[in-house]
């Protein structure tokens, strides 16, 4: 018995040009093209120089913010005692247990009003 030749069936493209458009459409769709902020971040180190002014110090909760020890509110810190700080005043800023990255950025997009502070938070 002689077998019968298997004939090869031609490749189609067209159902592999499908899937590349599809995949191509996927990662077009959830992509994101929006340019992110950036926040500028200065990490606190030991022996740092200080400006001439003293430094302020601002303490950031989950709920709240102090400046120097006195509650503030967030919408307030422009009309602050920091819109009147010298140029090149440090600003310290500390987080409290549970702050998150969100509320950090919230913090940092209210001070970026304030140009003439330089921003240093404080790690653990």
């Amino acid at each position: 018995m002689a077998r019968a030749r298997q004939r090869r069936r031609r490749l189609s493209m067209t159902s592999l040009i499908d899937v590349i458009f599809l995949l191509l459409l996927f990662f077009m769709l959830t992509s994101s093209f929006s340019k992110y902020t950036e926040l500028p971040l200065t990490a606190a180190v030991a022996g740092g120089a200080l400006g001439a002014a003293p430094p302020l110090f601002l303490q950031v909760s989950p709920t709240q913010v102090s400046l120097n020890g006195d509650l503030l509110d967030e919408q307030a810190l422009a009309g602050s005692a920091l819109a009147t700080a010298q140029p090149g005043t440090t600003l310290l800023l500390s987080l409290r247990g549970g702050v998150d990255a969100q509320r950090l950025t919230d913090v940092l997009m209210a001070l970026r009003q304030l140009p003439h502070l330089r921003v240093t938070v404080l790690g653990a």
